[in-house]
């Protein structure tokens, strides 16, 4: 990645960046302006959180060396499109050599507050999530796929022929075709529980998050190919049964795991090809 990294978000607005093993994880960048490390650090209150901040995906757009960030309160950072409104802003992945962004915008009525709270609200019932399109040249956003159930993960195919989105409520995961006969059609590619944000890994296959139900969350990460065939598995384990993952993201033969509403990580070794 030519700005270094990787970057995450954490539970406060706030997005570091890893600097080798010298310094380990320094601050970057805040989603927020009022997002300082005396409001918002350590807390989980959702009304901090909506000014605050909470970045869920972060994706580098090499030609500029800009990082463009989805927050669940403040959008799509960085290139912020003109003309839609969006509640919870979630994943987001750029075709680099056009520099179109697409990203998952979770709910259009329900914001990070709401969802927090399931099963105690019905968040399943919430069909208003969206996948969505910024061209680059126009400035303009095109809604590519809607009716979506939390909306999830966004993952562009390393030739740009086809993205994979993930619908978390909707235990799906589909495959939305940019090149060929059926360019600009949708089909489902795997039936899975509770997927999260989908990586494109160093093989050009993709690392899924996802949560199994047992009943209570049991993260792991799997890797898919194209053509919806499971690679690999890997059990995040104790101490994490019963947590969420949102990502698990391959980079210098690690995986680097996500967790969005607990203040912990984890860093596996990956297994080689």
């Amino acid at each position: 990645m030519d700005g270094g990294g990787p970057y995450t978000g954490v539970n406060n607005g706030r997005v570091v960046k890893y600097e080798e093993r010298i310094n380990g994880f320094v601050d970057f960048a805040y989603a927020s302006s009022n997002g300082t490390k005396e409001l918002c650090d350590g807390t989980n209150d959702p009304d901090l959180l909506a000014i605050c901040g909470r970045t869920f995906d972060l994706e580098m757009y090499h030609r500029t060396n800009e990082l463009c960030m989805m927050d669940a309160y403040y959008g799509l950072c960085v290139l912020r499109p003109e003309g839609e409104s969006f509640k919870f802003s979630n994943a987001l992945d750029i075709g680099q050599l056009p520099g179109d962004i697409y990203f998952a915008d979770s709910s259009s009525i329900n914001n990070l507050k709401y969802v927090q709270h399931v099963p105690e609200q019905p968040a399943n019932l919430d069909t208003t999530a969206r996948f969505l399109k910024y061209d680059y040249k126009t400035g303009m956003v095109a809604v590519l796929l809607k009716n979506l159930s939390l909306a999830g993960g966004v993952a562009i195919s390393e030739d740009l022929s086809f993205i994979l989105v993930s619908e978390f409520m909707g235990n799906k995961i589909w495959k939305y075709l940019l090149k060929g006969p059926k360019a600009n059609t949708s089909e489902i590619l795997l039936d899975i529980q509770h997927p999260g944000n989908i990586k494109r890994a160093p093989s050009g296959d993709f690392w899924v998050a996802v949560n199994f139900q047992t009943p209570n969350p049991v993260p792991a990460g799997i890797k898919i190919n194209e053509n919806d065939t499971i690679l690999d598995m890997v059990s995040i384990g104790t101490p994490f049964n019963g947590v969420d993952i949102s990502e698990v993201n391959e980079f210098g033969g690690l995986l680097f795991v996500v967790f969005p509403f607990a203040s912990l990580g984890a860093v596996y070794k990956a297994r080689e090809e």
